[in-house]
């Protein structure tokens, strides 16, 4: 057990976080760029670990590194062409032409990114609203407001697919 004064040694944080920062990433970006972005978190975590404040929430500072990524990502990911062998009939939601995630990441995907975020990181990795609103640079009322936003557009999402309603 580590003492309170001093922070675990790097290895254990990559290996007791690694998985959720990975569900995170994959999440935000999809399959295609998670890894990337995985790495490319672990690294600038690994620069920046020896100023982290001991006792502080490792997992939610992990989170914050793989949110800053993850936007580092989208902005590149817009900035740059995809080259294809045809050109789609239609624009991809995902921006990749012919990537086939299953209905649930489209959907998510398809939500505007501050919901997006704020429902990956409450429900994938499962942190409360105030880590999510310090992560995301908002109160915690927006990012719950964020997250029951991306939730309801989900259900509406499902709902007009199925042809069901409540």
């Amino acid at each position: 057990m580590p003492r309170p004064d001093r922070l675990p040694p790097f290895e254990r944080v990559v290996a007791t976080h690694g998985a959720t920062v990975l569900r995170v990433c994959r999440a935000l970006l999809g399959p295609v760029d998670a890894d990337d972005a995985w790495s490319e978190t672990f690294l600038a975590a690994l620069r920046a670990y020896p100023d982290l404040k001991p006792g502080s929430n490792v997992e939610a500072w992990l989170v914050t590194v793989a949110h800053r990524k993850a936007i580092d990502v989208h902005r590149l990911r817009a900035r740059t062409p995809v080259p294809t062998e045809t050109l789609p009939e239609r624009p991809a939601s995902t921006g990749i032409p012919g990537s086939g995630d299953d209905e649930l990441w489209q959907a998510v995907a398809a939500l505007p990114f501050t919901q997006r975020a704020a429902v990956v990181y409450h429900h994938v990795a499962g942190l409360p609203y105030a880590e999510i609103a310090a992560i995301l640079g908002n109160s915690t009322d927006a990012a719950r407001r964020a997250a029951a936003d991306g939730r309801a557009a989900l259900r509406r999402h499902y709902q007009l697919e199925t042809g069901t309603r409540r």
